[in-house]
């Protein structure tokens, strides 16, 4: 009797172990997951009012991950900005941003995602965002047009915190 409650309750535990490993969230091994800080040295804006700081913390969840941004913009004014997104292609709201109002994600690989940003429907930026190999940098780029039909650039690299 004791060996088959043995078997069973050992069998039950490697199923709950086994389970568990199956189950663990995505964020785990997703690069983007986590805080990450920009470095403005490291960083081009062309036609961009060049933000004095900013950090983005990413929470992933599968295809879904949700950003919330915060920082000092150009001219010293608090900013705080976030979306959640699953990475299908199709627009989700951009919060918080005078810019944009939406943005869309498509899995690129393991490091990297494309994205768009809208306002108001118009396609104003495509870009992309890679994180390093050895995950401790990440790199967003995006080109546009801006509302005024203006040109402009950024490459923003974030050091992991």
């Amino acid at each position: 009797m004791f060996s088959s409650l043995r078997a069973a309750t050992l069998g039950l535990i490697l199923a709950a172990v086994i389970v568990s490993i199956i189950s663990l969230p995505a964020q785990a091994g997703d690069p983007a997951a986590g805080t990450w800080e920009l470095n403005v040295a490291k960083s081009k804006f062309i036609n961009v009012p060049i933000p004095k700081s900013q950090t983005r913390t990413y929470e992933v969840s599968g295809e879904q991950e949700k950003m919330i941004g915060k920082g000092i913009d150009a001219k010293g004014n608090e900013t705080l900005f976030e979306f959640t997104a699953n990475r299908d292609g199709k627009d989700y709201p951009y919060k918080g941003s005078q810019i944009y109002d939406s943005i869309s994600y498509k899995t690129v690989d393991a490091r990297t995602v494309s994205y768009t940003t809208k306002k108001a429907g118009k396609l104003l930026t495509n870009g992309t965002r890679v994180v390093s190999a050895d995950g401790k940098e990440m790199t967003i780029s995006g080109k546009g047009t801006d509302a005024q039909g203006q040109p402009f650039e950024a490459i923003m690299v974030f050091d992991k915190r």
